[in-house]
């Protein structure tokens, strides 16, 4: 299809583009940053963190207080909504709780813990937002209780998958637009995934 050849990053990019700025002592986009590295980039807040923020074309970061304020979501036109704090001792909304909001939902019952996997939710989320982008008027907000942790590591993990980019891309993109710090975990499991990437490239590369 016509559609799917096209990168819809390639059509939206001068909204909201990678932020590529590079700073001493942080990592090239070629290398996979140490945790210490990471925790210079995300952990130092440069502006206050609202309720949700656009850090990618149509796509969302958000807290709880977003995701329950059915007007503004409205308002917004959001078409999908990701719940990284799903379950009923967490962020209990759900379909129900969108049932008058034409919005699609996917629940995602994470821990904010750094011995949680949520690595096993990385490629599944990354196409449900893909395919939620690509759909007409398509707006996605990721979310889950602050904001900062289990949404914004979905998020990395749908651009370093899908829009590919490196970790510290990902990571430099994300924070020029909201302040993010996902738990050392998190950030280990994004390393990992981005060894894992580089890894395929290489393969890709060598295959060619």
């Amino acid at each position: 299809m016509a559609w799917d050849s096209l990168r819809s990053r390639d059509l939206l990019r001068p909204k909201i583009r990678s932020a590529s700025s590079w700073m001493p002592g942080s990592p090239s986009s070629a290398e996979t940053p140490s945790l210490e590295e990471l925790r210079r980039l995300l952990c130092t807040r440069t502006h206050p963190t609202g309720h949700v923020d656009e850090v990618w074309p149509n796509l969302y970061v958000g807290d709880l207080y977003i995701a329950r304020d059915k007007e503004q979501l409205s308002r917004m036109g959001i078409s999908h909504v990701v719940n990284a704090a799903a379950g009923r001792f967490h962020i209990d909304t759900g379909p129900k709780f969108y049932k008058d909001l034409p919005v699609d939902y996917y629940g995602v019952e994470a821990e904010d813990n750094p011995n949680f996997d949520l690595s096993i939710y990385f490629y599944p989320v990354a196409r449900y937002i893909r395919a939620a982008l690509n759909s007409p008027r398509g707006k996605v907000l990721v979310h889950c209780a602050m904001g900062i942790s289990r949404s914004a590591t979905l998020v990395l993990a749908f651009l370093m998958i899908c829009e590919d980019m490196s970790l510290a891309d990902a990571v430099r993109t994300v924070r020029s637009h909201r302040g993010i710090c996902p738990n050392s975990g998190f950030l280990k499991q994004l390393q990992e995934l981005d060894l894992q990437l580089g890894r395929r490239k290489s393969r890709e590369a060598g295959a060619c």
